[in-house]
């Protein structure tokens, strides 16, 4: 089983294909969350402390208080050139959390698409992992798609759980507090709630949502 080194080096050699051949139209989105914390400092320690390209933050207008501190924290910590993504006309005609497809599409998959076509991005770094949800489990590392036309780039699908979790404690990285008060996976207030130790992951997040997931990501969804 490869070791947490030689799983780093793996993520870091996807990262430096990626800034060759998208080299001035790259962005990374960062969620406020343990995964994507570590893919932002992988690129961090690549780039000598910065971060040299947009990092695109979805902000559904019901994110929980303690996720927004902390990704403005991180964001004036390793001054980030942090894009703040937000529909909140569309948020406000939507009863959020109810019919997930629609509210997914609405305040998450449609920003993200204006803001890739509006800065001309044509590789975007995420932070998913095979294990974490069953229609992210046949991802590829570099993912073309179609509308609007650009790379999907995935540095830490093989990942576990465990390894983002010892990654953070070996570079004493800070992270949201609601990790330590029982949550494993971090969205919406709506859709998410504290999970147990041990079991799914996600086990958390609202049944409707995890249950159209390959739908959503038909459509966009990260």
């Amino acid at each position: 089983m490869p070791t947490l080194a030689e799983k780093i080096e793996e993520s870091c050699s996807i990262l430096r294909y990626a800034r060759e051949v998208f080299d001035g139209s790259l962005a990374v989105t960062f969620s406020g969350g343990k995964d994507s914390l570590v893919v932002l400092h992988l690129i961090h320690s690549l780039h000598d402390g910065t971060i040299p390209f947009p990092v695109f933050n979805l902000d559904t207008t019901v994110k929980f208080p303690e996720v927004l501190q902390f990704r403005d924290h991180l964001a004036a910590l390793w001054n980030l050139r942090l894009v703040v993504l937000q529909d909140a006309e569309a948020a406000g005609r939507l009863e959020i959390g109810k019919d997930k497809k629609a509210c997914c599409l609405a305040l998450k998959v449609q920003p993200l698409n204006r803001a890739i076509a509006e800065y001309h991005i044509r590789g975007l770094i995420t932070a998913i992992r095979w294990d974490e949800q069953e229609a992210r489990a046949e991802e590829q590392y570099l993912s073309p798609r179609e509308l609007p036309p650009h790379t999907r780039i995935h540095p830490i699908l093989h990942f576990t759980e465990a390894d983002i979790w010892d990654y953070i404690h070996a570079f004493n990285l800070p992270y949201c507090r609601l990790y330590d008060q029982g949550y494993r996976s971090l969205s919406c207030i709506p859709c998410t709630e504290k999970g147990g130790a041990g079991g799914d992951e996600r086990g958390g997040r609202t049944k409707g949502k995890e249950s159209i997931m390959k739908e959503l990501r038909l459509l966009g969804y990260i």
